[in-house]
């Protein structure tokens, strides 16, 4: 099977053709335009020295090069070979946090954003994983079944804010009854028959306006998922910030007293839960460190083949038009475009040299 790579650059071809035909009429008509200055016989004289012949051949060569570099561009290939290709991974579920705390700005721009930054380049240091993504406060909802287009997760990431879930709070139970649900109806069986290893990645400043955890954590345990958490948000805690439609600051959120609430993260929340599934907690920074910390305890994980496929490879032929252009590039250069010595035209009663 013979196809090009990167066809558009044949159209180059037909543009070192218009050239060798441009390149012979401009020659033809500067020879007429001498011949009409100073006649024939002059016009013979003042041209003796020059070969039409090796000019012509040099533009050849010269158009006969561009359009072999075209052909090397385009990147012909010929041959066709199978090769089997496995996506081998775990599967894993990222819950992120929408709740209004995680709109404080102790993590610049805010927590979320953040967070959103984090996650994206964690997903950028997986490979052959299965994701999917929920989003949870109050409650959780599904935003992106399992998945091994990563892409597809990064986008329906950068879609998420805290109106994403009606309902505002931060409740951990229902993100690991969801988390369970979503293994359940999206998870697949490895290709050698046996059920992955399963992930939650739960990424939340850790305030817990609910309770009754511990109950999903053990159930989640039970059918083998484990539970890593990534916190975000200083110690001291921060104000939750109110903007209007155009981002511009109203004010900060109060309690029923007109007091303006702190919201204080809670790394000792993240951290039970990770202990009590299995997994490992890493407060978010801003150098990332803790990216390749968590990314080196999933790779420690038991991997599965999700996916066999057979992928198609050809072998590249472009050395072949790049050795011939450069071959008419060096012909072009070595050839020159005068006549040999007896050649030339010294008139009736001249002398050769």
């Amino acid at each position: 099977m013979f196809k090009f790579n990167d066809p558009w650059w044949l159209q180059v071809i037909w543009l070192s053709i218009a050239l060798f035909i441009v390149g012979l009429m401009l020659e033809g008509f500067s020879q007429r335009r001498l011949k009409s200055a100073f006649g024939q016989r002059a016009a013979m004289f003042l041209t003796a020295s020059l070969s039409l012949n090796k000019k012509r051949l040099h533009l050849f060569f010269q158009c006969l090069a561009l359009a072999c570099f075209a052909v090397a561009l385009a990147r012909p290939l010929m041959g066709m070979r199978q090769t089997e290709v496995k996506q081998t991974g775990v599967e894993m579920i990222i819950a992120l946090d929408v709740s209004n705390s995680m709109l404080a700005e102790d993590d610049k721009p805010s927590r979320l954003e953040h967070a959103k930054h984090e996650i994206m380049n964690f997903v950028d240091g997986l490979s052959g994983d299965r994701l999917g993504l929920i989003a949870f406060a109050g409650s959780a909802v599904l935003a992106s079944p399992m998945t091994l287009d990563h892409s597809a997760i990064k986008l329906y990431l950068t879609a998420l804010s805290t109106s994403s879930v009606s309902t505002q709070g931060t409740n951990f139970k229902d993100v690991i009854a969801e988390a369970i649900r979503a293994f359940e109806h999206g998870g697949v069986e490895a290709v050698n028959g046996t059920t992955p290893t399963r992930v939650l990645l739960i990424a939340s400043d850790g305030e817990d306006n609910e309770h009754g955890a511990e109950n999903q954590i053990k159930k989640a345990v039970g059918q083998g998922i484990r539970i890593f958490t990534l916190g975000f948000g200083s110690a001291k805690g921060s104000p939750i910030p109110m903007r209007d439609e155009r981002g511009n600051l109203k004010g900060y959120k109060k309690d029923k007293s007109g007091q303006v609430v702190v919201s204080q993260p809670s790394d000792e929340m993240l951290s039970k839960l990770a202990r009590a599934g299995g997994g490992s907690y890493y407060h978010a920074t801003f150098d990332e460190s803790e990216l390749k910390s968590l990314l080196n305890d999933l790779d420690k994980l038991q991997k599965s083949d999700f996916r066999t496929k057979m992928a198609t490879d050809f072998d590249e032929k472009f050395q072949i038009p790049l050795f011939v252009g450069i071959l008419m590039a060096l012909l072009d250069l070595l050839f020159g475009t005068r006549r040999l010595p007896r050649e030339i035209w010294r008139g009736r009663f001249g002398t050769q040299t």
